[in-house]
């Protein structure tokens, strides 16, 4: 059976999506070590009760995945209750959990951002976004610039997921920038860019009002939905590179 050590396969996936130069809301790799030899490999948007779950079942040697289990906004945390009943688990079958976050959206080849970009059709891709100094998403041309309800359509079919749509005129398409999740704001580099189109998970009530003010169309596809594709890339790029037994674990979450 093929197998590469954890050590291994945390240095490989740090240069790959370059981790070290990001500061991000938590930590991007290792989050919680598990034995020392890897060679199954569970694949999921969020390290969560019912994912973590299934990987057991699998007999994964590790989880990669976009949401790990610590962040920043939630300070220092106690491992008890609701939570205590995601980590056990994976503690008790020596998992290794590995966490990759806004290094993974922003990846201009295996990113979240970048699979859209390329299933949607968009070229001439450059990096999108400022996350203190990173950045946090793709944009990039139609060659073939798209009518709204087009692009509309053409987004639910790629993300399965219903789009929520601030229309601010009827005119065609012919750019667009894309940070994937909960990037609600991030419109607003658009303007900046001269970009007509905006692709994130979640719409906030003021920015559905201030990008259509402002000449922008901003479709909102689901944080869940816009976030499956760099996971993705991910696995097939281990598979790829080490030989390794891999699932992708998809947890349905309709937010």
């Amino acid at each position: 059976m093929t197998k590469v050590s954890a050590s291994e396969l945390g240095k490989f996936l740090a240069k790959h999506l370059n981790t070290y130069e990001y500061n991000d809301y938590g930590p991007n790799g290792l989050q919680i070590e598990g034995r020392p030899e890897i060679s199954k490999i569970a694949f999921a948007v969020s390290a969560q009760r019912d994912s973590i779950a299934k990987a057991c079942e699998f007999g994964a040697d590790a989880m990669i995945v976009h949401h790990g289990l610590f962040w920043k906004f939630h300070g220092v945390r106690t491992i008890t209750g609701s939570f205590a009943k995601r980590v056990k688990p994976l503690i008790q079958n020596d998992i290794n959990l590995f966490g990759y976050h806004l290094p993974l959206d922003a990846h201009l080849e295996d990113g979240n951002a970048a699979g859209i970009a390329k299933q949607i059709g968009l070229t001439n891709l450059k990096p999108y976004g400022d996350y203190k100094g990173m950045p946090t998403g793709i944009q990039g041309s139609f060659e073939n610039p798209l009518t709204p309800s087009e692009l509309k359509e053409l987004l639910k079919k790629v993300l399965n997921h219903e789009i929520i749509h601030s229309e601010p005129n009827d005119e065609k398409i012919s750019s667009m920038g894309i940070i994937t999740g909960g990037a609600n704001s991030d419109w607003r580099y658009c303007v900046r860019e001269g970009l007509d189109a905006y692709l994130t998970g979640e719409m906030s009530e003021h920015d559905w009002h201030e990008s259509r003010e402002e000449g922008i169309h901003f479709f909102a596809g689901g944080h869940n939905a816009t976030e499956r594709f760099g996971v993705l890339a991910l696995k097939k790029l281990i598979e790829e590179t080490y030989g390794l037994e891999c699932i992708f674990i998809d947890s349905p979450n309709p937010a």
